[in-house]
């Protein structure tokens, strides 16, 4: 059995750089709220589709390295200085529309998981951008004997709540991805340079354009959810750039849940209120968003598109950047950041404290952080980035309809 208490002190050790190893409780039953998901709840996940959220998933696939990622290191012990090899963690991500969540993330931190915790459950849920649904789902979590919860939060303030009710039942808290803010009591947070994101976007935007031979014209920005701390921070890379770029940014909008469809709806009127003969280049946070701008300005009849920026390598970014529609996007590695985030909760649950590499100040602490480092892609890179780590297949990228555009690229 494991005992919250000593894992929360294990917690604060780690922030002074020391290394505290958990110990045995004589009075087990009164710290352990390791609590075996009913087996009928269990089944029934096990039947439904990948992209089912608020279920139990046995952490039961195997998690082998790709090539280019980062190897983990070996699960952290529990009390009696074994491997752990029991236990239940929560996975609360944020929402489905944006396709790495349950194409990446999810699967990537439930096979890490498997691969160190071969008797670890996994309580999943995904809150469909609804900061009330992610609350409640946390809630559940808790109160199903979740040892540990793992934290996308849907908004980083809002999710201050999770983190008071997990903090008051002695549950460890990562905060994945995205920075909960205002609140203390956060063990963890694994992300990227989220800022630095920002910074290479931009600089890409500037550096294709002045490779044009422009150096002044408008820009349209496309930036990410305001309730999304890190869209925030992307936002403020950007314009660290572009403020001092000799370009004007002529229109600005956040886009309302990453939602493309909204940002297809702000592009339409950024074109009518700066002029579509006037758009130089167009910041869009990430690939959603840049092709939501792309559909406008497509349905515009702006030819030929401008630069435009993205994030996430997803797919379809990707094989919008081999047609030439789409001019980068920004590679995280998430097998990395989903593997790194698995080997920190496993270890929570024997009371070993993360090792991190840096701190964040969210507002109300400096937070034990690990940040990855973010890449540019555009499509002469493709195939040493994403395909070489084994992120996408060629097979992925280059269906029928992009195969001609792959082969001019070199990537078969």
């Amino acid at each position: 059995m494991r005992h919250h208490s000593v894992r929360r002190i294990a917690a604060v050790v780690a922030v002074t750089g020391l290394v505290l190893a958990a110990c045995g409780d004589d009075d087990d039953d009164a710290g352990d709220t390791s609590i075996e998901a009913p087996a009928a709840t269990s089944a029934a996940t096990a039947a439904a589709p990948a992209t089912t959220g608020g279920g139990t998933v046995p952490a039961s696939t195997s998690g082998d390295s790709e090539p280019g990622t980062t190897e983990g290191t070996t699960a952290g012990t529990g009390g009696g200085g074994g491997a752990v090899t029991e236990g239940t963690i929560a996975l609360l991500l944020p929402e489905s529309q944006t396709a790495r969540y349950e194409t990446q993330d999810r699967p990537n931190f439930e096979a890490k998981v498997a691969e160190l915790c071969s008797g670890c459950e996994i309580l999943y849920s995904n809150a469909d951008q609804d900061s009330a649904k992610q609350l409640s789902q946390a809630e559940a979590a808790l109160t199903n004997g979740a040892e540990v919860l793992v934290l996308d939060p849907v908004d980083g303030e809002a999710a201050g709540a999770i983190v008071a009710q997990a903090v008051a039942q002695g549950v460890p808290v990562i905060s994945y991805d995205r920075l909960i803010t205002n609140t203390e009591g956060i063990d963890l947070y694994v992300s990227f340079d989220n800022e630095q994101v920002g910074v290479m976007q931009a600089e890409a935007l500037v550096d294709e354009l002045e490779a044009d031979g422009v150096t002044s014209g408008d820009l349209v920005m496309i930036n990410g959810s305001p309730t999304d701390n890190n869209a925030s921070l992307f936002k403020a890379g950007a314009h660290s750039v572009l403020d001092d770029s000799g370009f004007t940014i002529a229109a600005e909008s956040d886009t309302v849940e990453w939602e493309p469809s909204n940002a297809q709806t702000d592009m339409d009127g950024h074109i009518t209120s700066v002029g579509a003969e006037n758009i130089v280049g167009v910041y869009a946070a990430n690939d959603g968003t840049a092709g939501g701008a792309i559909a406008a300005m497509k349905a515009a009849g702006i030819d030929p598109l401008p630069p435009v920026t993205g994030q996430d390598a997803e797919v379809a970014g990707l094989q919008r950047i081999v047609a030439g529609e789409q001019y980068m996007t920004v590679y995280k590695a998430l097998k990395e950041l989903a593997e790194t985030a698995a080997e920190a909760a496993v270890g929570l649950l024997g009371g070993t404290a993360p090792e991190s590499t840096s701190t964040v100040d969210n507002g109300s602490m400096e937070v034990p952080s690990i940040l990855l480092a973010p890449v540019p892609v555009t499509v002469d890179n493709i195939t040493d980035t994403v395909i070489a780590d084994g992120f996408w297949t060629v097979e992925d990228i280059c269906t029928a309809d992009f195969a001609d555009a792959c082969a001019a690229a070199g990537i078969e």
